[in-house]
């Protein structure tokens, strides 16, 4: 292919960044969205009605830190919040099925949580609201 193709990407290799932002934020919200829309699904997930509370938690956050991360706004806090519900699905749900476990859910667990980590270190990118308020 010709490097002319490429070239408005290599230019604006910056909006990179924010596409992955969007992205994460879609499918957190849509796991989110899934959590509330299938009771029974939450309710088997939580072994018994104490834990019942937590699935609820982590519905909301997925929905509230998904849009948040969609718009870029409040990026840093809206990483954070999520971060633990990450940390936990790593370490305490997926690791003890492996790497070897049909879907995958290991590696994308750790995917998500290292790229909410960096959006809390870094923040939005350039196509956010957190950005247009710094240059405003």
């Amino acid at each position: 292919m010709s490097a002319k193709y490429f070239q408005w990407f290599e230019e604006h290799k910056n909006l990179s960044y924010s596409f992955l932002r969007i992205f994460i934020g879609i499918a957190l919200f849509i796991r989110g969205l899934l959590f509330i829309t299938d009771p029974a699904k939450v309710s088997a997930l939580a072994v018994s009605e104490k834990y019942f509370w937590m699935y609820s938690y982590i519905a909301i956050v997925h929905l509230v830190g998904g849009t948040l991360l969609v718009v870029g706004l409040f990026t840093r806090l809206a990483a954070l919040i999520q971060i633990p519900i990450l940390f936990g699905a790593v370490f305490f749900v997926h690791l003890k099925h492996g790497l070897l476990e049909s879907g995958q859910s290991l590696e994308l667990s750790v995917m998500v949580l290292f790229v909410l980590i960096i959006f809390f270190l870094f923040g939005a990118g350039e196509l956010s609201f957190d950005n247009k308020s710094k240059s405003s």
